[in-house]
């Protein structure tokens, strides 16, 4: 019996390979991350902003592309997508909150601090899609001992 396929051709394509599209959506996650955090240093040093920071739209749709994909890998392979899914949703919180705690130090005229928690929440999600998508490499040391 074939198992079911929700998104039929997209399935086809993208299924066998989802474990690695997943992880180049996480490190390109880091990236805008990395891009969004310069620009409101940038944009706290200028002095250009009135008691806000703009979001960098570019980091934001990285975050739902990011969402959107843990849960296509759901549909696909339910214990990993599951696990997955719930790590990169606290990511989500996460990267909002750290946002707002940047406004509350530009606002309080602080230096801006680095985004510890969601650097925290981008390790351990970029550890589990590397886990998922480079097990092949750990694969015959992993069955030999269980």
């Amino acid at each position: 019996m074939q198992p079911l396929s929700m998104f039929g051709p997209v399935d086809t394509y993208i299924g066998p390979y989802v474990e690695h599209v997943v992880l180049a959506l996480v490190l390109v996650n880091l990236g805008t991350r990395w891009w969004a955090y310069r620009g409101y240093r940038r944009q706290a040093r200028n002095d250009d902003h009135e008691d806000s920071l703009d979001r960098n739209w570019l980091h934001e749709a990285s975050n739902v592309v990011l969402v959107l994909g843990s849960f296509y890998l759901m549909t696909l392979h339910h214990h990993a997508g599951m696990v997955l899914s719930i790590l990169v949703l606290g990511l989500f919180v996460t990267d909002f909150f750290e946002f707002e705690a940047r406004e509350v130090e530009l606002r309080s005229d602080e230096t801006l601090s680095s985004p510890k928690g969601a650097l925290t929440a981008s390790l351990f999600v970029t550890l589990y899609a590397g886990y998922l998508s480079l097990f092949f490499v750990i694969e015959p040391y992993w069955t030999s001992i269980v």
